[in-house]
Formats: structure tokens, sequence, C-alpha cells
């Protein structure tokens, strides 16, 4: 049986045209568009996935370290506390982190697991700010010192779609609305664990992402999401051709491409070739893009989010084989 947490195979892409073609549309028209995102001289180092590892080419500098979650395997302090101090140790001025589903001490539900000596030992997160619910002002005011953009607003959150047994942290049933409202409209950066669907999530095969969370991203358009979790979402061709990111401009292109991504996967072997349904989608598809990279170079704004898919697991390999991801905000 497939396993969901990895990239698809040929035959999949093969039944499934109409979705492999707009995601290659989208992703030309990334590029053949101008970058909406004005640049405040912020340089952000993104990882996630760590799995109790160190980069084995180290980490880059920045401003902003995120860690967005993952850090251990077993999720015991011992191996929250190692990964805390490796991250105390870099020279990053801020260092921001969230919980993944294996961090399991830090859910007091899935800390139940741990053996009852475990569950009474505590942590010490030295220089590193954790944040679970919770927002971060990082202020740059040496850098920017306008007095109105000085700060950069942070918010983090660890929840998951259910996909694993009590022992992994903060999961909820998957297809419930734990998002809905939850980010505040004023923040920079969002940090979640999970990625939003049809977003560097295998979106043409699991699309292991949560569609709550995408109507949050898009209501709230933070400059930067960073999240990890589907490891292979930044492995298959088109995410990496991409380098793992994409810049998610939020207009009718979006909510079109989404609507393409969220029809069902083909039943029979033909069925996805003879789809005209979703043929028809697929035009109109290439309309609004072309109207779009006018309207960009028309000089419309449009407001605009880059998303990071910071896994450094390279699929479900146990290795640290994806490169540490560098952000300019």
């Amino acid at each position: 049986m497939p396993d969901e947490f990895d990239i698809p195979n040929i035959w999949h892409q093969f039944r499934n045209p109409v979705k492999t073609i707009a995601r290659t549309l989208d992703f030309i028209a990334e590029y053949v568009r101008p970058d909406p995102l004005t640049r405040r001289n912020i340089t952000v180092v993104c990882l996630s996935d760590t799995h109790c590892q160190l980069p084995p080419d180290g980490v880059p500098f920045g401003d902003i370290l995120i860690h967005a979650g993952d850090m251990t395997d077993k999720g015991t302090v011992e191996e929250i506390q190692a990964q805390i101090d490796w991250l105390d140790g870099l020279p990053h001025r801020y260092k921001v982190a969230i919980a993944g589903n294996h961090d399991t001490f830090l859910d007091p539900q899935s800390r139940q697991t741990l053996t009852s000596g475990e569950q009474k030992q505590s942590l010490d997160w030295k220089s590193v700010i954790y944040l679970q619910d919770g927002t971060a002002e990082l202020n740059f005011s040496h850098r920017l010192g306008d007095g109105t953009h000085d700060r950069i607003k942070v918010y983090g959150l660890p929840h998951i779609p259910a996909c694993g047994g009590p022992e992994f942290a903060f999961q909820y049933a998957r297809g419930s609305d734990t998002w809905s409202g939850k980010i505040p409209t004023d923040i920079d950066i969002l940090i979640t664990h999970t990625p939003p669907k049809y977003h560097l999530d295998l979106p043409d095969w699991s699309a292991l992402g949560d569609e709550f969370l995408l109507e949050d991203v898009r209501r709230t358009t933070p400059l930067l999401h960073v999240f990890g979790h589907v490891h292979a979402g930044k492995s298959d061709l088109i995410s990496r051709l991409r380098g793992g990111r994409e810049t998610v401009r939020w207009d009718a292109s979006e909510r079109h491409f989404a609507r393409i991504m969220g029809r069902g996967p083909a039943t029979w072997l033909f069925a996805g070739w003879l789809d005209v349904y979703g043929w028809l989608l697929l035009g109109i598809a290439f309309l609004l893009y072309a109207v779009n990279v006018v309207r960009d170079h028309l000089g419309c704004e449009t407001n605009a989010t880059r998303m990071v898919n910071a896994a450094l697991m390279y699929r479900n390999t146990g290795r640290l084989a994806n490169p540490v991801q560098v952000i300019h905000i």
C-alpha cells in the first residue's frame, strides 16, 4: 500500500493529468509574476523536523532562527533539551520554536504516554522562545528604526490533523475546524507544524495539509508562513524545483487552484483524461493566471505570503538531507 506521506509515483500522476498540469501552471505563473513582497532587511533561517539530529552542513547565519517542530523522535525531556541546547548555542539574535507531533512531552495529553518519572521532569528553554498558541514581538529598532515597523510579530501553533497514536502531540480529528479565526491579523510570521492544504503538502497525492488553516492564512496574509511535518512535501518534482518554498498570491487564481486540487482522485484508469469538467477548470485557470500576470505587470497590488516547507528530513529516510531554508523579508 502506498505511503500517503511519500511522493506519488509516475503512474498516479499519469492518472491525474489535470492536477499535474495545474501545479505546473501555478509554478510557471509564480516565476513570471513580479515579487509582490516588500523586504525589510531581515533574514529568517527556517528549519523543521530535525528528529534528534543536527544539520550535517550546519546552520546559516541570520537574524531570526525558526524551528517548526518535530525536534525529536520519542519526545522525552532528554531529547527535547538536547535540541534546545543546540539551538541556544547558535548565534542568531532570536530563536523561535514550536512543537511537532513527535515532541510528546510538550502536550499535556500525549505526555501521559511517557513514564511517570519522565512526566515530572522540566525543560530549560534558555534563549529559545517557545510558542504554543502565542505571539512574540521581536525588536529590530536597531535595524529598522522607523518607529512604526521596527518589530517583527511571530505567532506559533503546533496542532496537526491526527496521523498517529496517543503518543503523538497536539492532534485533532482531520476535517475538524481548529483554525478559523485563530491567527492574529497583525502578524508578520506564522509558524505551524502542519502545512496549509494544497501547498507543499503533496497536493496532487494526499494533500496532507489543513483546509481550515489555508482559509485562515488567506484571511490574515502574513509575510511568511513556515511549517514542516510533510517531509516529502518538498521532495516531489515541482516542490523540488520550487526549492521547498512558494509565494502564494491571494487572488482569484489561488482560489481556483485550490478548487482544482480539491477534486477527488481518478477512480479508474482513464477517468482523469476523460474528466471534461476538470479540463474546463484547467482552461479557466490558464485564463486567470494570464490575467493576473498582466495585472501584476501593470502595478496592481495583491496580498501575498511566502510559504516555506522547512523539513530537513528527506522523505522518510531518517536522514537530514534537505537544506536549511534562508528567507529574506
